[in-house]
């Protein structure tokens, strides 16, 4: 499954990218988690609930955050698993600064799905990461505004 979007922060890519390497941000901002454990630099093992539209489950796995230096560009990586299926993911998440407090982020990747997240089809689970996508971010800018003042 193909996932794609974008979406407008009040930040700068410097400040986006060091909040997304702290362990307590990841955890406020990420959709559904409800235990992270930091495993080594910018890797996780996480416990997830997800609960949006038919998508109700519990979810164990990993997560990491890899930087790509002088890029201003981070890639998500997602392995989780759970009752009602698998999801791998990777995300390559492009910032890209449109004034001096503003960016956005360009973010594009691919998810594997098994179970019975794979059988609900493609026009649900977009709808299901595009309204995850936008808690995250939305969840993102509260942060940074926060530690802005």
């Amino acid at each position: 499954m193909k996932i794609d979007g974008n979406y407008t922060l009040e930040a700068t890519p410097e400040n986006f990218l060091k909040l997304i390497q702290d362990p307590e941000t990841v955890k406020k901002v990420t959709p559904g988690i409800k235990e992270l454990e930091e495993t080594g630099p910018n890797r996780y093992n996480i416990v997830s609930e997800v609960r949006v539209g038919p998508v109700n489950g519990k979810f164990k796995g990993t997560l990491s955050v890899n930087l790509k230096e002088g890029e201003n560009t981070c890639v998500l990586e997602v392995d989780q698993k759970g009752d009602m299926g698998n999801v791998i993911a990777e995300i390559d998440m492009k910032l890209l600064a449109i004034s001096e407090k503003e960016i956005i982020a360009k973010y594009k990747g691919e998810a594997k799905v098994s179970g019975k997240l794979a059988s609900m089809g493609q026009r649900i689970m977009s709808g299901v990461v595009s309204t995850l996508s936008k808690r995250f971010f939305k969840d993102m800018e509260k942060e940074l505004k926060a530690k802005q003042q």
